[in-house]
């Protein structure tokens, strides 16, 4: 009787162990090589803009115009979802092409032979001995029409003991030489030699303070040429694609999961977050380790890794028409996305939900959370090259920000998004939103105070989870608890609009994020950025939780 029982007991012990729903397989699949095909390309594009000599204003207007478009696509691309049922696995997989083409044609965009000199260089010079003193050849000169690698400067030059300045003109070069393959942080003179007084004879030194020039600031002639229409381009189209699919993606796992299923969301998102975690370590480490100590980065091993995991993404989906992938090979049963109900009228039904209060409020939050977080997305790594080019650690900056994204998602994200279902019944929508808030102003203000950026990596660490991964789960879970029967793409449209394209770049959200984030910069510098910012956050929090506590804590759907 008891080695019964006992059998019987390891029995189910074993079914236990062994139990894999098939189901859910091909959805896991999809979001880990889906987001692996973006960790080597998309945390990295504002610095490779960077690098190709955009300004921080430049790309706060780039970043704040193009989620115009995704406001607009989203909504558009869940209701031909919605409507058309039969079509929608073939749309989903030609944006996922197009997506992954743009973003590998990036690797076409030609690039500058040095770092481009803006207006932060150092042009000021103390301490140089007379006799060191440069002074320009007419090829430079001429040379100084060339785009973003020279810099005319005003200088106010003084050398020896009697103080006692002089007006000239110097040139500053980025362009690699034979003997110099970094960025030249000694400019030449322009002018003839002899007809300064600067006597070698005591070995004076001299003094260089220099402003750049007026005509330079009105000058940029990168922003008419084909490598910076080519890089807006083929950055915008990569990411629409990527955005529109990515709420696809959420919309067709809540399908997958049916009703009820939410708290289940996470433990599919997880995924992605693996493969774009461990795609962006390597492509960091790659990119350094490929660019050798070059003044500039070469990213080609980004674009090969990008390339072969949107393959494999594609043929994930193209099995996924057919059969699921691991389920083929086990139990043979086709798997296809379960049919939607369809609304008859979803614009109805959706205008509908924005009748409601707390529907509108949470909108508005989410709007405010993109807001935030669009500082994070867009200006995080440009901050660290900042700090990184002041505190001398530039040769590894690439590999920093490939280990910064691992540490985010492999351990952040992972384990909130495991969590977060928990989470969010334990304390509910409102509450949630709340905490992410609070957690944002935790998070850029440390960030203000790291003296090297290689003390960003515990931060991130510790703080992506409770903003990035929790933020995102309250919000597109509860977006699929409330949206009508037949409306679920079509919802999850409308809140990705609001958070990512709302926020991320529409007058109100993340364009506004992104177009107060790039001023700011521009203006105050990246720390004092970061902590407007943080109060930003702060505020919001605080508001969101006042208005939860007295206006819609019984007016909101409870979790679960």
């Amino acid at each position: 009787m008891d080695n019964n029982n006992e059998t019987s007991s390891t029995s189910i012990s074993s079914s236990r162990k062994i139990k894999v729903n098939y189901k859910l397989l091909p959805i896991k699949a999809h979001y880990f090589f889906f987001m692996a095909s973006l960790g080597p390309i998309l945390p990295f594009l504002p610095v490779f803009g960077k690098q190709l000599g955009v300004s921080e204003v430049v790309m706060g207007f780039i970043t704040a115009i193009l989620p115009i478009l995704f406001l607009l696509a989203k909504p558009l691309f869940g209701l031909i979802v919605d409507y058309f049922q039969e079509q929608r696995k073939t749309v989903f997989m030609g944006l996922l092409c197009a997506m992954s083409l743009c973003y590998v044609l990036l690797y076409l965009i030609p690039q500058p032979s040095g770092p481009f000199i803006t207006e932060k260089s150092p042009y000021n010079l103390s301490g140089i001995h007379c006799e060191e003193l440069d002074f320009c050849q007419s090829r430079e000169v001429l040379e100084a029409e060339g785009c973003g690698q020279y810099k005319r400067v005003i200088c106010n030059l003084t050398c020896g003991p009697s103080k006692n300045g002089s007006l000239v003109e110097a040139l500053f070069t980025s362009a690699p030489t034979s003997n110099d393959t970094s960025s030249a942080e000694t400019p030449c003179i322009i002018g003839n030699q002899s007809s300064f007084t600067c006597s070698s004879v005591d070995n004076s030194t001299c003094e260089l303070a220099c402003v750049l020039h007026q005509t330079e600031r009105e000058k940029d002639c990168l922003y008419g040429t084909p490598t910076f229409w080519g890089f807006v381009i083929l950055m915008s189209l990569g990411t629409i694609g990527f955005n529109v699919a990515n709420s696809i993606s959420d919309a067709i796992c809540f399908d997958v999961l049916g009703s009820g299923g939410e708290m289940k969301y996470g433990h599919q998102r997880v995924w992605g977050t693996i493969g774009f975690g461990i795609t962006a370590l390597l492509a960091g480490y790659a990119v350094d380790w490929w660019s050798a100590g070059s003044a500039n980065k070469d990213y080609t091993p980004a674009f090969i890794l990008v390339l072969i995991f949107g393959v494999l993404d594609i043929l994930c989906c193209f099995r996924l028409r057919v059969r699921g992938i691991v389920s083929s090979f086990c139990s043979g049963d086709e798997i296809s996305l379960p049919p939607i109900p369809r609304s008859e009228n979803i614009l109805k039904d959706v205008g509908q939900l924005l009748k409601h209060k707390h529907i509108v409020i949470f909108l508005t939050f989410a709007v405010l959370a993109g807001v935030i977080d669009s500082f994070i997305v867009y200006f995080l790594f440009w901050y660290l090259e900042d700090l990184a080019q002041v505190t001398g650690e530039m040769s590894n900056i690439k590999l920093l920000e490939g280990i910064t994204v691992a540490v985010e998602t492999l351990v952040g994200e992972v384990i909130f998004f495991m969590l977060s279902g928990k989470i969010l019944k334990k304390i509910g929508y409102g509450h949630s939103l709340t905490l992410c808030f609070m957690a944002y102003s935790l998070r850029l203000g440390l960030i203000s105070l790291i003296p090297s950026p290689w003390w960003v990596l515990p931060v991130e660490l510790f703080m992506q989870g409770p903003t990035y991964a929790l933020c995102y789960t309250t919000i597109v879970a509860y977006a699929s608890a409330v949206a009508p029967p037949g409306t679920s793409a079509t919802m999850q449209g409308l809140v990705a609009g609001m958070d990512d394209g709302f926020a991320h770049s529409n007058v109100t959200g993340y364009a506004l994020g992104s177009m107060i984030g790039g001023l700011l910069y521009h203006e105050v510098e990246g720390n004092m950025a970061l902590k407007i910012f943080c109060a930003m956050a702060f505020l919001c929090g605080l508001l969101h939780f006042v208005l939860y506590k007295f206006t819609l804590k019984h007016t909101m759907l409870p979790a679960g």
